[in-house]
């Protein structure tokens, strides 16, 4: 018999006076949350429970029956209970037979059990159509009207028409539907909330790691140094100093992390000669997380800017200025404008300026509600295109700020080069590299590869314009 894929029939016999008759089974906080969701929505809801007689929690105006009782009002049946109690559906599975059980549970940890509870409640139940949904709302989203959460309903189930209703309840409820696929893909849907920031990882992990190895490095070359060699403590400029220093310096080379991998990338597919060779996992992997490497180091230039603009409120700052102007008037002299040096400023600030509105359009084309309003060339121009130039900026106004102190030795502090200077490693590398990348007559050859072109030496086949015909 043809599966149709749109329901027409009513949830239940009030179906003439609301949307229909929905049942839940279980009456915990989830259970009522949805409860009051559905009659909200203008659907009559029956609770099924083991103790019909304890209501008082329970949303006005929902019917409380056994569970027996509850399951022949409707057709279709909300499971808001935990898998270890399933046990008690099999005693009524007659009454159960081709009604649609909606299971909502989740687990205590990933991949608890050998197969998805979902695929155990059809095992169990194999006369009814089991659907897996609502597992990621929570009772919180339901209570909140969606507001303050995620609006997403993840839905799964062999039943074409079954998940059909389940998606059209959903949508009554204001949420949004997605399918999912068949059953199999419930155990995926159950391990989805018990995932924590899985893409965030890796960048927080660099980002750890690149921040405590450079203020180390900071407090060693310029706390420690001048200590040891001048007897001066300048410790107090851990708080803002060496942070300000610290924050800027990872922000940069996690930015050029973000267009890293793209260069490889890049530079595989022409030594491959194709782009049908996969990437090595550790390169998807990074390709997967540029978007949370490109937040992480906006948010590091944000505290950068701050930490910029209260330098000048500082205690510190005010001693040296009330200092030097002292010496000048005690001296007789005065500070002669320089040209060069002002040049230099300006530069400084304007370059630092551009780059980070530039870093802030990117971070904000980064949101979905953003991303969703753009087509693809469009995005591609501001992530790919003003990235580099972003990344350029920031690099430049790095540079300059740096400018030649790199060619003194007493910036050499136990023979180890400025902080600075090695933040422009890896941005400088990934520079060069897109500039030998972007010239025509590799950037003709690297087009053509990813338009399906590939040289004969590599998966011949594949290209059949190009092969010899057979003799």
């Amino acid at each position: 018999m043809e599966n149709n894929c749109f329901n027409m029939t009513p949830l239940g016999p009030d179906a003439h006076n609301t949307l229909g008759t929905v049942c839940i089974f279980g009456t915990g906080d989830f259970g009522r949350s949805l409860g009051l969701r559905l009659l909200q929505a203008g659907y009559s809801v029956v609770f099924g429970s083991r103790n019909p007689q304890n209501s008082s929690l329970l949303p006005k105006g929902a019917q409380v029956l056994s569970h027996l009782e509850a399951a022949q009002t409707s057709r279709i049946i909300f499971i808001a209970v935990h898998r270890e109690n399933y046990d008690f559906l099999s005693a009524f599975s007659q009454e159960l037979s081709g009604k649609v059980l909606v299971d909502i549970s989740n687990n205590l940890r990933k991949n608890q059990y050998p197969e998805s509870n979902a695929e155990y409640l059809a095992k169990l139940l194999p006369q009814a159509n089991v659907v897996k949904a609502f597992n990621t709302v929570s009772a919180w989203a339901l209570q909140s009207g969606s507001l303050d959460a995620s609006r997403q309903v993840f839905v799964c189930g062999d039943n074409c028409e079954s998940k059909q209703m389940v998606m059209d309840i959903a949508r009554s409820l204001g949420l949004t539907a997605l399918d999912q696929g068949s059953l199999l893909a419930a155990k995926e849907l159950e391990n989805y909330p018990l995932q924590l920031f899985p893409l965030w990882r890796l960048p927080m992990y660099i980002a750890t790691g690149l921040t405590a190895a450079f203020f180390i490095y900071c407090v060693l070359t310029e706390i420690v140094y001048t200590f040891v060699t001048e007897g001066k403590d300048n410790s107090f400029m851990i708080v803002v100093s060496i942070a300000n220093r610290v924050f800027p310096i990872v922000s940069l080379i996690m930015l050029a992390l973000c267009y890293l991998p793209g260069v490889i990338a890049a530079i595989l597919q022409l030594y491959n000669g194709t782009k049908y060779k996969r990437f090595p996992d550790w390169l998807d992997k990074w390709m997967l997380c540029r978007k949370q490497l490109g937040l992480v180091a906006l948010a590091l230039a944000f505290l950068h800017v701050l930490y910029s603009l209260v330098i000048p409120l500082r205690y510190y700052a005010s001693h040296y200025r009330y200092i030097y102007t002292i010496s000048q008037l005690k001296d007789n002299k005065s500070l002669m404008f320089d040209n060069s040096m002002a040049w230099r400023n300006d530069s400084f600030y304007s370059l630092g300026i551009l780059g980070f509105g530039l870093y802030v359009l990117l971070g904000i084309t980064s949101l979905p509600s953003v991303s969703n309003m753009v087509n693809w060339r469009e995005f591609r121009f501001v992530q790919s295109k003003l990235g580099h130039i972003t990344l350029l900026l920031c690099t430049a106004h790095t540079l300059v700020y740096e400018w030649n102190a790199f060619l003194y030795a007493s910036s050499y502090r136990w023979y180890l080069p400025p902080a600075t200077v090695l933040s422009l490693i890896v941005p400088c590398i990934v520079l060069v590299l897109k500039l030998i990348l972007i010239t025509p007559c590799v950037d003709t050859v690297i087009t053509r590869i990813r338009q399906g072109w590939e040289r004969k030496s590599a998966y011949a086949p594949h290209d059949t314009s190009e092969q010899p015909l057979a003799s």
